[in-house]
């Protein structure tokens, strides 16, 4: 019975050691509190961990293609596109820039091949081109202006070689317009011309620019340029208390010629022959015309420029020559537009303006000046014509058909022909002969 009791005694003493030893490998679980009634709350519990400081969760990191929402742009800006990986797959990195495009185009056949294209960067070459522009006025056999024609309806050739137009248009222009009053005439019709003042300042847009000059034996630049507006209305009131030279021959001294002995300067002695020498007149047209046209040759290229001239004609003793001036004209592309009274407005004006008298100046210039450059000349008696003459002479001038080309010609002083050619046989053409090249600006 011993031995029995003592095998009892160390199989309970070895389980007991068994089961602590397994107690101690295995973490013991919380027990499970017994179930309670709906109505009492749990009593608070501690939580493992009670009394340490929380530690955060971690925060996930941000698609790369789409901003957090701290970082999304303001409402009204597009959002950035979002792209799924498939779509990225197989593209660069967009933080790498790209490097820049160097393309180059050119005529085909017009690139010269080059071995280093460093050099291109060491050397420039500077090529001086002269734009040519002609304005035209294309009428019908009656004098109205034909409207609706095309670039290829029109053909220019300079010196004989027919040449490529790089511009055309039929749109209207600004003017640069310089009028030219001569006060030096008969006070009939000085007197005449200052009634028509109010249709010429109509006669002018508020985009042009006007300025005016006065000639008889000098020349008198009255305004500069500036819009048709109270200046030169202003100056235009000025002008009618002017007087033109008087209608008779010219008197010398007392109320009806020199007479008698006089002290200051004549001869006292009765019985001398009184000698009495008239003062040169001078009428200075071609003086007149050279200064509106270095005036209007400072203006901008971009404004058709004219010379508006009201006078009689007459030319004597100018200091410029009519080639001289001429020459100025074509070389700054100014047309002269002419409105002839008096002397210039009788039948066959242009007929007895060849016939060249000797001591008497000339009376054919102002025709030449306007058919040489593309204008106009207009003669008649009555006020009412001249106003017409006014709104006429302006509209053409500013409503004419303008074409452009660049001549491959060098800057010279050689003199070079024009001629505009119209596809259409019932119609007149008009169009400055030729042009003298200015020099090269540097």
């Amino acid at each position: 019975m011993s031995n029995k009791w003592m095998t009892a005694v160390w199989l309970v003493m070895a389980g007991t050691v068994l089961a602590i030893a397994s107690g101690q490998a295995q973490t013991p679980s919380a027990p499970t509190p017994p179930a309670q009634s709906q109505d009492v709350p749990d009593a608070p519990r501690p939580q493992p961990g009670a009394g340490k400081a929380p530690v955060p969760s971690p925060i996930p990191e941000p698609i790369p293609d789409q901003p957090p929402d701290n970082q999304l742009p303001p409402s009204g800006q597009s959002k950035p596109e979002v792209r799924s990986p498939a779509t990225r797959a197989g593209e660069e990195d967009s933080s790498i820039p790209s490097p820049p495009l160097n393309i180059r185009t050119v005529p085909e056949g017009g690139a010269t091949p080059s071995p280093n294209d460093a050099q291109d960067q060491l050397f420039k070459l500077s090529v001086n081109v002269n734009q040519i522009m002609i304005p035209v006025r294309i009428t019908t056999a009656s004098g109205h202006l034909v409207d609706g024609l095309l670039a290829k309806d029109i053909s220019v050739y300079e010196d004989g070689k027919k040449q490529t137009l790089n511009f055309f248009t039929s749109d209207p222009f600004a003017l640069s317009a310089a009028v030219v009053l001569d006060i030096g005439m008969p006070d009939v019709a000085v007197q005449k011309i200052h009634q028509t003042f109010s249709a010429l300042e109509g006669a002018f847009s508020p985009y042009d620019e006007v300025s005016l000059f006065t000639y008889s034996s000098a020349v008198s630049k009255q305004t500069d340029f500036s819009a048709a507006n109270r200046q030169l209305t202003a100056t235009l009131n000025d002008l009618k208390t002017v007087r033109g030279r008087n209608n008779g021959p010219p008197v010398m001294s007392g109320p009806l010629g020199p007479q008698g002995p006089t002290i200051n300067g004549q001869n006292v002695d009765a019985s001398a022959p009184v000698v009495s020498t008239p003062p040169k007149e001078s009428h200075v047209l071609n003086d007149a015309i050279l200064a509106a046209a270095l005036d209007l040759g400072k203006r901008d290229k971009t404004r058709r420029k004219v010379i508006f001239v009201i006078s009689d004609g007459r030319e004597y003793r100018s200091a410029a020559s009519y080639r001289d001036v001429l020459r100025v004209l074509q070389s700054n592309g100014i047309a002269v537009y002419g409105v002839g009274v008096e002397g210039a407005a009788l039948p066959g004006f242009k007929q007895l303006g060849r016939l060249h008298v000797p001591f008497m100046g000339y009376t054919d210039l102002l025709p030449r000046y306007a058919s040489a450059t593309a204008g106009e000349m207009f003669t008649d008696f009555s006020s009412t014509r001249m106003e017409d003459a006014y709104a006429q002479a302006m509209g053409e001038a500013r409503n004419q058909y303008t074409v452009g080309y660049v001549t491959r010609l060098t800057p010279s002083s050689t003199y070079r022909q024009i001629e505009v050619r119209v596809a259409r046989p019932d119609v007149k053409v008009f169009a400055r002969d030729g042009y003298y090249p200015l020099p090269s600006v540097r």
